[in-house]
């Protein structure tokens, strides 16, 4: 977590703003007025800026080097909406927001997920996925071959002990977080972090990532010659398939859960179907300088204009882009409006059961949360 400087309290703080593709377009805008709305908040300079798949088929660059300069050099942090990837190989296009992890070294994808749980009479819901953010397959290294029996394609998955460490360092730190809330409340859910792979299978990638993380913990003992700053949290480990069967059966098991890049990306987008929708569940990439805020959700052309998206995950991201700058109370706040509006369950969005709301209903409710 990164903590406000005197700077940044004196002065405004300028957050770019990146709708890029669909309902990004649709979403962002009411997360900036919620921020410009909430008591407590800091003074904000929103910044627009452009990327994504539909600025690609317009102009053929789906990342402007202007919108990274911008960032990097006049932001000090960031909102993306949502971006559309298209499901076969377009020439000359790439994932903005792959590239802009990279470019700004967010190397976390932070992904709570908490509340009543969908399912009736299941135990409340209170996890968080941190997901290593620039390798694994995601570093798109992949190629195609012709053989006599066909064609053939290869990907390259990259597990580094450097990045593995680091994503590590962070869950131990998350992890640190959530157990001083709960005491500060008088919680005495204990916290664990668990290790999530498959080296029993992929025993050197997996391998590495697993004993990388577990270095981590074992590490801060060594330096400390006993406790160290994370004893009192425990560590464990699952092997990723059954850790989708597991958070299905019995999520109330977890707590902060660390995974390389592709298996965090689909256990919380999974975990999302927990809690009812994807159109609720927020996230921030961080890393030791930069938060960019990001709702899980994609890009939802069926829906798109049709004031039918829920601005949920977007206004949530807004307020754990908040929280991870610092500003914990203002993001309380924002938090404590979007329960507030759940629990009521008038301003319901269709992708929830029985909704019928549009976004501007709900982002009028969370405003009159808010006020």
């Amino acid at each position: 977590m990164l903590r406000p400087t005197s700077s940044l309290m004196q002065r405004a703080l300028r957050i770019g703003m990146i709708p890029a593709d669909g309902i990004g377009k649709e979403v962002l805008p009411v997360a900036q007025r919620v921020l410009e709305a909430t008591p407590g908040a800091p003074k904000m300079e929103f910044v627009p800026l452009q990327a994504g798949f539909e600025l690609f088929q317009k102009t053929g660059d789906a990342l402007p080097q202007a919108t990274i300069d911008t960032l990097k050099n006049d932001c000090d942090a960031a909102m993306f909406g949502s971006v559309s990837s298209p499901s076969h190989k377009v020439e000359g296009y790439s994932s903005p927001i792959v590239r802009l992890r990279k470019e700004l070294g967010l190397y976390a994808n932070i992904r709570p997920v908490s509340g009543p749980p969908h399912k009736p009479g299941a135990q409340p819901i209170d996890m968080v996925t941190i997901r290593e953010n620039t390798e694994c397959l995601y570093i798109k290294s992949e190629t195609l071959e012709e053989t006599p029996n066909g064609q053939v394609a290869r990907a390259i998955r990259q597990i580094s002990e450097v990045a593995s460490t680091r994503i590590g360092k962070k869950a131990f730190e998350v992890a640190l977080a959530r157990k001083a809330m709960r005491e500060k409340a008088g919680n005495t859910t204990p916290t664990k972090v668990t290790i999530c792979h498959k080296s029993n299978v992929l025993s050197v990638t997996d391998g590495l990532f697993r004993t990388s993380v577990r270095g981590v913990y074992e590490q801060d003992k060594k330096e400390n010659g006993g406790p160290g700053r994370y004893d009192g949290i425990a560590m464990d480990e699952q092997l990723v398939d059954s850790m989708v069967y597991r958070m299905f059966r019995e999520p109330h098991v977890f707590d902060v859960v660390v995974a390389p890049n592709l298996y965090g990306d689909i256990i919380s987008d999974g975990a999302a179907a927990l809690v009812g929708s994807l159109g609720l569940v927020a996230s921030v990439n961080a890393g030791d300088s930069f938060i960019m805020g990001e709702p899980v959700h994609g890009s939802a052309p069926d829906i798109c204009g049709k004031n039918m998206a829920n601005p949920i995950a977007s206004v949530r991201s807004a307020a754990l882009m908040l929280e991870y700058m610092g500003y914990t109370e203002p993001a309380l706040t924002i938090y404590r409006a979007v329960d507030a509006v759940l629990a009521e369950g008038k301003a319901l969005t269709p992708d929830l059961p029985g909704g019928q709301a549009t976004t501007s209903d709900v982002e009028a409710a969370i405003l009159g949360a808010l006020a």
